[in-house]
């Protein structure tokens, strides 16, 4: 038996190929008959005495339509077109969604208001690096918030974005993208790192990161970055909608986008880290827009 399609107001296609096809009478004899059984184009121009060419051309139209499907089978003198009725119903939603009204917010890696970090760290600009290697203190260097790659061993950083365009209006979904992984003092892909993010104080998920990625250079990275290195992350999605809190679309909590309390503070708080008790505690490497694989920054964005 046929399926059944579902169609909307937005397969504007396929709704007109559908209407163009049912827009006679003879296709739909036609349709009706291979209800029944399936024929060749010969048979149903007979049944409905139809010259065989406007047989053909009627055939070809549902055929576009996605009705009916058409095959070759051999025939006494060559082959011939056998035709089979597809879809058992189409139905058709007649609504149509408001459109969403979306707003990102980009975050420079290196704007991060508070940290605690504990070695292996550091901080890289696109030129080189920031201040001194392993040395948390170079994380309070006014010149950090060039930085386009960090990393640390232990600890977290903390974020916070700015939350008016929240005014009058209610959110429905908020994304928060980020490319990282683990931290090794070299790339390790056997090095796993629980790497936790929390939201306005609220826990929002936890991934198991299962390396520090190398063994190829990241897409974006300046040439003076050594191969041995770290090269590259995986792009991660935390996500708050009104139905919990998700990890790439899995969901990791119970918590409602309305229980983070997103408007009642003057900013929004990201924090990204390690807890203490995490089963792995295997640092981060943090990208931004010019390392790794993928150009971007912390991305908030928010669907309305």
């Amino acid at each position: 038996m046929g399926k059944t399609i579902q169609l909307d107001l937005d397969d504007k296609e396929q709704l007109v190929l559908l209407a163009k096809a049912l827009s006679t009478e003879v296709r739909i004899e036609i349709l009706k008959l291979l209800c029944k059984y399936d024929l060749n184009i010969n048979e149903i121009a007979e049944r409905l005495e139809l010259p065989q060419s406007s047989a053909a051309a009627h055939i070809k139209v549902l055929e576009e339509a996605g009705l009916i499907k058409t095959s070759l089978k051999p025939a006494v003198r060559g082959s011939m077109k056998v035709c089979t009725k597809l879809p058992k119903a189409f139905n058709i939603d007649l609504t149509t969604e408001l459109e969403e009204e979306t707003e990102v917010i980009n975050m420079p890696i290196g704007n991060f208001v508070d940290y605690y970090v504990e070695p292996t760290c550091g901080i890289v600009s696109e030129k080189g690096h920031i201040d001194e290697e392993d040395e948390p203190r170079c994380f309070y260097n006014p010149d950090r918030i060039k930085a386009k790659l960090l990393w640390f061993g232990k600890g977290y950083l903390e974020y916070r974005f700015p939350n008016k365009i929240l005014t009058n209006r209610t959110e429905k979904r908020l994304e928060l993208s980020m490319e990282i992984c683990s931290e090794d003092h070299e790339y390790n892909f056997n090095f796993p790192s629980d790497i936790t993010v929390w939201i306005n104080g609220i826990e929002a998920g936890t991934w198991n990161c299962p390396s520090d990625f190398g063994g190829r250079r990241g897409k974006l990275n300046p040439q003076w970055w050594p191969d041995k290195n770290t090269q590259y992350g995986i792009l991660k999605t935390w996500i708050l909608t009104d139905e919990g809190t998700y990890l790439d679309e899995e969901r990791v909590g119970a918590k409602t986008i309305k229980e983070y309390h997103l408007s009642e503070n003057a900013f929004i708080s990201v924090r990204i880290g390690i807890k203490e008790d995490a089963k792995h505690i295997g640092g981060v490497n943090l990208f931004g827009d010019s390392f790794g694989d993928y150009a971007q920054n912390i991305r908030m964005k928010f669907v309305f």
